[in-house]
């Protein structure tokens, strides 16, 4: 069951690599119920989710390859020039964190700006998978995504760690500077292993803690596949 109270928030979340076409439209039926803000699907299934999902329901898609970011800017164009072909709303893409110390570099700087510019208007949710990162690269690579124009900070893909209250701390701590500093409010979308309603709490009690003005600019998202009551 969805807790009712963050369905405004929710990007829905169906990620599964050798999901059946039944088990997709299970999750669509199940979305509509709920109603959630987004759903968060694979291009392959946009076109299956699109003909059953309430209009109302924004569609994001991940673009590929997912959970691991491209290394190449040319397939960082192409994959997400082909999600928003299909329909996207939203893009959520991963930034694949690296082991040198100098990361994040121009590399990165040059991925996100491909990201951004490839996005055009498309609301864009950056992934960054914190349980990756110490907290200097964290808070680096966070105000890096932020000045090259990214919509959202996304916490992680689930895929390599749960999402923590000090993850969602450090990274409500950069938007808000973020938002001292440039006068632009940003997002910031927490997802990985939330499934109770105490986990979401304290998520959200610890972006709250910094600044309440996150969620109340709508600005804030929680992502999940299932938040039990």
């Amino acid at each position: 069951m969805i807790h009712t109270d963050i369905k405004e928030i929710l990007d829905f979340t169906f990620l599964k690599d050798d999901a059946t076409r039944s088990e997709i439209v299970n999750f669509c039926i199940e979305a509509n119920k709920i109603l959630p803000h987004a759903v968060c699907v694979f291009p392959e299934n946009a076109e299956l989710v699109k003909s059953i999902l309430d209009e109302k329901i924004k569609l994001a898609l991940v673009s590929r390859p997912f959970p691991i970011g491209s290394d190449s800017v040319e397939e960082i164009r192409e994959n997400i020039s082909g999600a928003l072909a299909l329909g996207a709303d939203e893009i959520d893409c991963v930034l694949e964190p690296r082991e040198s110390r100098d990361f994040p570099d121009e590399v990165d700087l040059e991925k996100l700006v491909e990201m951004r510019n490839t996005c055009s208007d498309t609301t864009l949710k950056i992934i960054i998978e914190a349980p990756e990162l110490d907290e200097r690269k964290m808070r680096s690579v966070i105000r890096m995504v932020l000045v090259s124009g990214a919509d959202y900070i996304k916490s992680g893909t689930g895929k390599r760690g749960k999402c923590t209250e000090e993850q969602a701390t450090i990274i409500a701590e950069e938007v808000n500077r973020h938002r001292v500093i440039s006068g632009e409010c940003k997002g910031i979308k927490l997802a990985g292993g939330i499934k109770t309603k105490k986990e979401l709490e304290q998520l959200i009690g610890a972006v709250n803690r910094i600044d309440r003005g996150i969620a109340e600019r709508g600005l804030l998202r929680i992502g999940s596949s299932s938040i039990i009551v």
